[in-house]
């Protein structure tokens, strides 16, 4: 056997050893965050995405407290569907994180996002800002100025590594929608998944709606979490104005654990 051979089939144990590992993490941490028999803290890392000065001014102003709907809705649907604890999340912020996120791939193969994946749980280990007891999940929450005109990127949450990235505005204008996107990226870490149509964004019935069963069924007047919008018609829908306007919907609850499947 050649050197060459020797070490491509090492590299390859090393790499299925690895993988092994962060399976059985992984599952290991989808236990514990979803038996909801204590509160899971949920740390929010505030980045600086454009660089801008109008952006740091905002982050420097952000307190634990611009945060509370996130628990006060979180606390709410739990007790909608029985969890007994009073607290199921506690949100904290952490300090600035000054950093580049590693980019999501492109119509990656299954390869390369385990890869990143892995990548992305070692930069949150690198840059982790955060003095406290250590975090159950984690949320980088880049932030770019009002004055940017750009599209901003999907947000996005891995239930492998409980980490979410959510893409958001710098202005109070816009906290109670970072503050539902962010509740939107925190139950994918729990194993929630989208309901809504990824080409159209429009929610899906019935699990995507808040009210499925509503006569006439459209508009909704609220949101399903993982639906993303209040349907309005069969091609209309809009970001709901806050978390209140917003419910967990029973499969996500089923999802998350809040609900046992019937």
């Amino acid at each position: 056997m050649s050197q060459r051979s020797l070490w491509g089939k090492l590299r390859l144990i090393f790499l299925i050893a690895v993988l092994i590992i962060v399976a059985l993490n992984a599952w290991l941490s989808k236990v514990r965050t979803t038996d909801w028999q204590e509160p899971l803290w949920l740390i929010i890392y505030p980045i600086n995405a454009d660089r801008r000065s109008d952006t740091q001014l905002f982050i420097n102003a952000l307190e634990r407290e611009h945060f509370e709907d996130i628990e006060i809705f979180i606390n709410r649907e739990a007790q909608r569907y029985g969890v007994k604890l009073e607290r199921p999340i506690e949100v904290y912020l952490a300090p600035l994180v000054d950093g580049i996120l590693p980019k999501p791939p492109k119509n990656a193969s299954i390869l390369e996002s385990v890869l990143w994946s892995l990548q992305m749980r070692y930069w949150a280990w690198v840059h982790d800002s955060w003095e406290g007891p250590k975090p159950d999940i984690k949320v980088y929450l880049k932030l770019f100025s009002i004055q940017n005109t750009q599209v901003l990127e999907h947000s996005l949450g891995l239930q492998k590594g409980m980490i979410g990235v959510v893409n958001g505005f710098a202005s109070i204008d816009y906290q109670a929608q970072n503050g539902f996107v962010i509740t939107h990226e925190l139950l994918h870490t729990l194993g929630a998944s989208d309901k809504y149509d990824l080409s159209t964004n429009q929610p899906l019935w019935p699990h995507g709606y808040a009210a499925p069963g509503l006569e006439p069924l459209l508009p909704q007047n609220k949101a399903e979490i993982m639906g993303g919008r209040v349907p309005i018609n069969r091609t209309e829908s809009v970001m709901p104005d806050s978390l209140q306007d917003v419910i967990v919907g029973e499969q996500t609850a089923q999802e998350i654990n809040w609900k046992s499947a019937q």
